[in-house]
């Protein structure tokens, strides 16, 4: 296995791309089996030539992608200028199996499991790593999750929404050629494995606490108290910095394995608070809850996104079993990078640190896909990582 990650920042399109894509006929020894695509929104009008000029270096070569309002490639983040990032990779033993869905094609939530695979033209038995990439306005995406999740359990799902476009038909979807809707994503199946990092940026405040009483969203109980009284002890042990970030920047994070009675980092899915009515005690939360649940609130600022990241980074190199990484693939939060930490490159850097110097390429997403615990989601102000390597060593 083999990769490859370039970036341009020329301002003219075709240069950009034939820079990145000459770089990569360099790096790589044969002709890749894959290659994945990310460029500005300053290229819109001409997003439909991409695939020729792939092809014209590339010709059997499987390719998706999306327009992104930032990308990444070499390990460095292209913001608010243009921007073309490519990754190649040579992927000997894997067969790779590329997919378009519309969002007039997902299936309805009583349909079987055979259904899901016909559409992505893998058997769940395969356990296939799937990557994908949305348009936000012509799919949606929770469905298409829920549903993935529900025909592939063992599976790993790992991609983003793509960004830069404000309206139907203005965000670009590769797909060997160039569409504007629905889903472009990629079934792995043999010698690779995903591994993946979600890190959402956020501290845990209080303690870990049960929910007593809940109706679908709206929180009404934690271990038999109101959730305001709840947040008016925790509000009162805060620092006043802190105190500050509770105004604005509060969150719940939600423990998804019911089995899981000590959670770490890792456990919690970080979900908004999404309305309050203090006079009913109740709280809504954008995420369905079950009574029973454990959930503990977090607050969120560009140091607790930074020390979060850490932590996550650190506990997966520290993993013996985490090991001869090739490739890697970060979905990064539009509310990130330079808008988040006053400078770029901030989680890229963090990555080659503790991880160490491989490939990496991505872009700034509308919505973050990837694992917490045993299912996935889309995430806010998150960076998914996907880590891509041989399953075995030959």
């Amino acid at each position: 296995m083999d990769w490859s990650s370039k970036i341009s920042e020329s301002s003219d399109f075709e240069t950009g791309v034939r820079e990145c894509l000459s770089a990569i006929e360099a790096d790589l020894e044969s002709q890749p089996h894959l290659l994945i695509a990310f460029v500005s929104p300053d290229f819109q009008a001409f997003y439909q030539d991409l695939p020729e000029l792939v092809s014209e270096y590339f010709p059997e070569t499987t390719l998706i992608g999306c327009s992104g309002n930032g990308v990444i490639g070499e390990g460095i983040e292209v913001e608010n200028r243009p921007g073309i990032a490519l990754t190649a990779a040579i992927m000997p033993d894997v067969s790779i199996t590329p997919f378009h869905i519309t969002g007039s094609e997902l299936p309805d939530g009583d349909q079987p499991p055979e259904k899901w695979e016909s559409l992505v033209k893998v058997k769940r038995d395969s356990e296939p790593k799937f990557i994908i990439l949305a348009d936000p306005f012509t799919v949606e995406i929770q469905s298409l999750i829920k549903g993935m999740d529900y025909a592939f359990p063992d599976s790993t799902i790992i991609g983003g929404i793509a960004s830069g476009g404000s309206q139907p038909g203005s965000n670009a979807i590769y797909f060997n050629g160039t569409t504007d809707r629905g889903v472009a994503g990629i079934a792995l199946n043999g010698n690779v494995e995903i591994d993946t990092i979600v890190a959402q940026g956020c501290k845990p405040i209080g303690s870990l606490m049960r929910i007593t009483k809940c109706e679908r969203n709206i929180l009404t109980g934690l271990d038999d108290n109101s959730p305001f009284t709840v947040l008016s002890g925790i509000y009162n042990q805060l620092s006043e910095p802190d105190q500050q970030l509770f105004q604005n920047s509060l969150f719940l994070g939600t423990v998804t394995d019911p089995f899981i009675d000590t959670p770490t980092t890792k456990d919690f899915l970080i979900r908004n608070i999404v309305g309050a009515n203090p006079d009913e005690g109740k709280l809504a939360i954008g995420e369905i809850l079950r009574e029973g649940q454990l959930v503990q609130f977090h607050l969120r600022d560009s140091n607790t996104s930074s020390e979060n990241l850490k932590i996550m980074l650190e506990s997966y190199s520290s993993d013996d079993s985490k090991h001869d990484q090739f490739g890697a693939l970060l979905f990064s939060c539009l509310g990130r990078g330079s808008y988040l930490y006053g400078e770029a490159n901030h989680d890229t850097d963090m990555f080659k640190e503790i991880v160490g110097e491989i490939p990496l390429t991505g872009f700034f997403c509308n919505g973050e896909v990837g694992p917490v615990g045993e299912s996935t989601y889309v995430h806010g102000y998150t960076s998914s990582f996907g880590i891509i390597k041989p399953k075995n060593l030959l």
